[in-house]
């Protein structure tokens, strides 16, 4: 389904407005920075600490104080404890470790404008000098040097609708379907995903993106002027993710280490841009299973094991606004009613989906299932459905909010999730991928769901009127249709 542009340099500000030169100003010491990306009523910073001594450092110590006009909210890479104004900042397990040349980083989001005051490194100034917390001052001077990028609108905080449209931005591609500014997405989206961060090999976890290049996207706009475009979204509103994979992007976290690379790099995006959240589009040989893992429960398989640790090591880290949705096939969701992994299919791809979905119910925002691009399902009626028609949809949504037993095991039934939790995904447009549905047939299968009427040969176990809304691949493809997709459902779901 790809992303954006890369945000400008946020120039460093030293951390400590007040420095404390406990050696001449070439000794080297552990130091501390930060940069610093804005909002209307705070910012996120991120600080480096660099070991710029010839020996390694086995722990750091950030220490500053704020005036009571702001406060220190989310954090993370870092374990913090505050006394009063004063914030102290301690390494975690992972990074407490710091080769000489080498530096670590840990972030937090400000509520209010005011810069850190004071600050120390292991007890010594911030701007470096020395490292021992017992060391005396002999001179003191302030270096204050700011240089931000300010943007406008709020951090990734609040609420969806009640009724949303999900869209994907082709941010890094055009795909036959042109580009579109940031700027200029319509507002009936409520949910917009940056296509796609993809990983610098299938294995790494490190994910990577650029911006559309010029030759394939002559109008794409200057980076500054993208970023100013996800806040003027956000300040509407919006949710603007980063969506993970594609067709394209294989991520398999098959070690610790891809796990690790993982985290950290789409955290790197996330706070780069100022990000709401984080949308899974794993597709193609991602996510599979084991031979021998047969309880979605209770997943083995490295792959799925990692990729649950990652979500919930984001989810952990910011909090309960982050937005977490996930896109997965129906091969690898509402199959799993037949088959689970090789069991049956001789595909250990079968049903893969259904663990890491599991595992995040708590925390899952959206899910929305590819109602393309598929072949028959079996539907909770034991009949097979076709892709394109409101049957189809209707069976397929059902699954989801019934629940049911995974590979006919009623033993292991996949629980219903949350009407508020599910949204239906459709293309766009004909040429956007197989099983366009029109938007009557599309209406029709939400009459049969929310409303139990209208309903076709296949009949909903429940009615469903907290049904959240729907997903379309994508937003380019929309606009190509002359938005046929946004403005009639935005009409038939209001907010």
């Amino acid at each position: 389904m790809l992303l954006f542009a890369r945000i400008s340099a946020v120039a460093a500000l030293m951390l400590g407005a007040v420095v404390a030169s406990l050696a001449p100003a070439s000794a080297a010491g552990v130091t501390a920075t930060f940069a610093k990306q804005t909002w209307a009523s705070g910012y996120t910073a991120t600080v480096t600490i660099k070991n710029e001594t010839s020996a390694p450092i086995s722990s750091w110590k950030v220490e500053f104080d704020y005036p009571a006009s702001t406060s220190v909210g989310a954090y993370w890479d870092s374990l913090l404890t505050k006394s009063g104004n004063h914030n102290t900042f301690a390494n975690r397990e992972y990074n407490g470790s710091v080769a000489p040349g080498a530096s670590v980083t840990f972030g937090f989001n400000a509520s209010g404008t005011a810069e850190p005051a004071g600050c120390t490194v292991n007890g010594a100034a911030c701007a470096g000098g020395g490292t021992s917390p017992t060391s005396t001052t002999t001179t003191t001077t302030t270096t204050t040097t700011t240089t931000t990028t300010t943007t406008t609108g709020p951090p990734p905080t609040g609420s969806l609708p009640r009724k949303v449209l999900v869209g994907y931005l082709h941010a890094s591609f055009a795909n036959g379907s042109g580009y579109i500014r940031m700027r200029d997405v319509p507002d009936e989206w409520d949910v917009i995903n940056l296509s796609f961060a993809e990983p610098t090999s299938a294995t790494s976890g490190e994910l990577r993106f650029s911006q559309c290049p010029v030759a394939e996207c002559p109008n794409v706009e200057p980076e500054a002027e993208f970023i100013a475009g996800i806040r003027a979204q956000q300040s509407k509103g919006k949710k603007v993710l980063i969506s993970i994979g594609g067709q394209n992007g294989q991520v398999r976290l098959e070690t610790a280490a891809a796990r690790d690379a993982f985290v950290r790099s789409a955290s790197a995006i996330i706070d780069k841009y100022g990000l709401n959240g984080l949308d899974v589009d794993f597709e193609g040989h991602s996510l599979s299973l084991n031979p021998g893992d047969t309880d979605f429960r209770n997943p083995t398989t490295p792959v799925i094991v990692n990729l649950i640790s990652a979500l919930r090591s984001l989810k952990s880290r910011y909090g309960a606004n982050f937005v977490l949705t996930m896109a997965p096939e129906t091969f690898f969701v509402q199959v799993g009613y037949q088959f689970y992994g090789g069991t049956g299919t001789g595909d250990s791809r079968t049903g893969a989906y259904l663990p890491v979905i599991e595992a995040m119910r708590n925390d899952l925002t959206l899910l929305h299932v590819q109602d393309y691009n598929s072949g028959p399902v079996m539907g909770l009626d034991n009949q097979y459905h076709n892709m394109g028609g409101a049957d189809f949809h209707v069976a397929m949504t059902d699954m989801l909010l019934a629940g049911f037993p995974v590979r006919g095991d009623t033993s292991k039934v996949f629980a219903p999730l949350r009407q508020e939790q599910v949204a239906i995904g459709l293309p766009a447009a004909m040429h956007a991928g197989n099983g366009f549905t029109s938007v009557a047939d599309v209406q029709i299968a939400l009459d049969c769901l929310t409303k139990g009427t209208r309903c076709g040969t296949y009949k909903p176990k429940g009615v469903y009127p907290n049904l959240r809304g729907l997903m379309t691949w994508s937003i380019n493809w929309d606009k190509f249709n002359n938005y046929e997709f946004s403005k009639a459902h935005r009409a038939y779901l209001p907010r």
